[in-house]
């Protein structure tokens, strides 16, 4: 264990700001607790790391696109292509997928291009695009699987040469998204939404063209305007957050959501089952594809486990949360209250079901764990939020690590590796341990280095509201009495209560004697 955590790749951090991106070297940071930086900044409008990690596209001008090695930073090759509305680098960077402004039908406006070979691969005119709809050809994780939407069908290709065009069609009456498994590609959800007094409905079919007679598991719903499908790790299971516009029971402006499971096998077809009425905010799958998390429920949301036969296996209590990250390496787990809410993060060990620690990191845009799940950071980026931007990096446990201010940011991205290149995080977490602890020795002789600062401190109770004419009354009988308004009592003040309670005391032994006379 010891030796691959020797060999795991460097983690890196790719920071885009107005005058162009940077890459940095990411934690653990030796040089005063600051980042190296791998490459200075490069002017672009835009970058991305395909999904392995293995090369960055860049969008150097309106009609410009380069290719780069991610690990030696050299151009691979550069597309110049005019009136790009969008591009996008298939999961292994082999291809690059544009979309381009069109006026005729004639003229092909979505093109696939091969990296190696710098030409075409195929091309196909569409007339709008959307979030949904886009990239308009889906691949699996290792590229064996393409396919696209198309009107009343879907359409596959041989994704090692498309050259030969559609090899099969699955006929799906009414589709209006597919999400193709990502590992492996072995299966395709299509959802086909309601259309006169028919429900809509989610189907899961195999890629394989012989296995295409008859969808492996299906299940319908009415009130659905849109739906997010979430495929495992592995292929054999898919979540359906169905939203609704209106919520007919009126308990939420914003609409109603439920949550739907179902598997290959046909195992499982219905609701999961949550314990709590309200949205559905947020939902993610483990690394692993055995289990998921999620963040449901009217403020304040509840956060449960389940495994991947729907079963609730661990509750992590309720809070201020609409987000959850799942760790990489399967452990641990991030729950936290973005977007209106005011930043709270809770980490938790799922393995031993208890919570490691909270913080907060107010404002943040985006967030995601480091690939050996040893770090979490937060950005908040422009044009989402204009002042405050910033990178924050904190430690499994929620304690803040780093942070950089900035005064525009538009982009923090982790460098995609796969977990398995790193070790367990057990031994993760020991050997950066002793990292910190070898340079805290460095900085100092023996032991009397100073104990640091905590990086994250706790915020401080808040004062008693006192309103303005408390205040005023305060200064006032501190003029009279010769006292001060912070509650010290100065000399003279102290002289004069001294005389006061003599006065007293004497006024009680005359009235005393007055009474034993009587």
């Amino acid at each position: 264990m010891a030796a691959a955590v020797e060999t795991s790749p460097v983690l890196e951090i790719l920071v885009r700001e107005p005058d162009g991106y940077s890459i940095w070297n990411g934690p653990p940071f030796k040089n005063n607790n600051q980042p190296g930086i791998k490459l200075e900044k490069v002017p672009c409008n835009n970058a991305k790391y395909s999904e392995d990690g293995s090369r960055i596209m860049v969008t150097k001008t309106d009609s410009a696109i380069g290719i780069y090695d991610s690990n030696t930073l050299k151009e691979i090759r550069c597309f110049q292509i005019p009136n790009v509305v969008a591009s996008a680098l298939s999961p292994c960077g082999a291809y690059l997928q544009t979309f381009q402004k069109s006026t005729t039908p004639q003229e092909k406006n979505v093109v696939l291009w091969s990296i190696e070979t710098g030409d075409p691969v195929y091309e196909q005119f569409q007339k709008n695009m959307t979030k949904a709809t886009w990239p308009l050809i889906r691949f699996s994780s290792d590229e064996a699987v393409a396919c696209r939407l198309a009107t009343n069908e879907i359409q596959f290709f041989d994704a090692a040469d498309f050259s030969k065009g559609i090899s099969h069609r699955l006929r799906v009456p009414g589709v209006a998204a597919v999400e193709l498994s990502r590992a492996p590609g072995s299966h395709v959800a299509a959802f086909v939404p309601e259309s006169k007094g028919s429900p809509a409905s989610v189907q899961i079919y195999a890629c394989a063209k012989e296995l295409q007679s008859q969808p492996l598991a299906r299940r319908s719903f009415f009130r659905c305007s849109t739906v997010q499908l979430h495929w495992n790790h592995g292929s054999t299971g898919l979540l359906v957050v169905v939203q609704s516009d209106v919520d007919k029971t009126n308990q939420s402006y914003y609409g109603e959501s439920k949550l739907h499971y179902l598997t290959t096998d046909g195992a499982f077809e219905g609701l999961v089952p949550l314990r709590k009425e309200g949205p559905i905010h947020d939902v993610q799958w483990s690394y692993s594809g055995k289990e998921f998390a999620v963040v449901y429920g009217f403020m304040p949301a509840s956060a449960t486990v389940f495994d991947k036969k729907c079963k609730p296996v661990h509750e992590l209590g309720s809070g201020p949360y609409n987000t959850v990250r799942w760790n990489p390496k399967g452990k641990l787990l991030c729950l936290a209250g973005f977007g209106n809410l005011p930043g709270d993060m809770a980490f938790w060990d799922i393995i031993d079901k208890k919570q490691l620690g909270t913080t907060r990191a107010e404002c943040s845009v985006t967030s995601e764990w480091s690939a050996d799940g040893c770090y979490f950071m937060t950005a908040t980026t422009a044009p989402r939020l204009q002042v405050d931007n910033c990178v924050k990096i904190f430690n499994y446990n929620g304690s803040l690590l780093f942070k950089k201010m900035f005064n525009k940011l538009f982009q923090a991205d982790w460098k995609p590796e796969s977990p398995d290149k790193f070790g367990e995080i057990a031994e993760l977490i020991k050997s950066v341990g002793s990292v910190k602890i070898e340079e805290t020795k460095s900085l100092g002789q023996g032991s009397t280095t100073k104990k640091p600062a905590s990086a994250n401190p706790p915020a401080q109770k808040p004062a008693a509201y006192r309103p303005p004419h408390a205040k005023n009354a305060a200064a006032v009988q501190a003029e009279l009495f010769g006292g001060s308004s912070t509650g010290e009592m100065s000399k003279n003040a102290l002289k004069n209560k001294k005389k006061r309670e003599k006065q007293k005391e004497k006024k009680a032994a005359e009235a005393a004697a007055a009474s034993g006379a009587t």
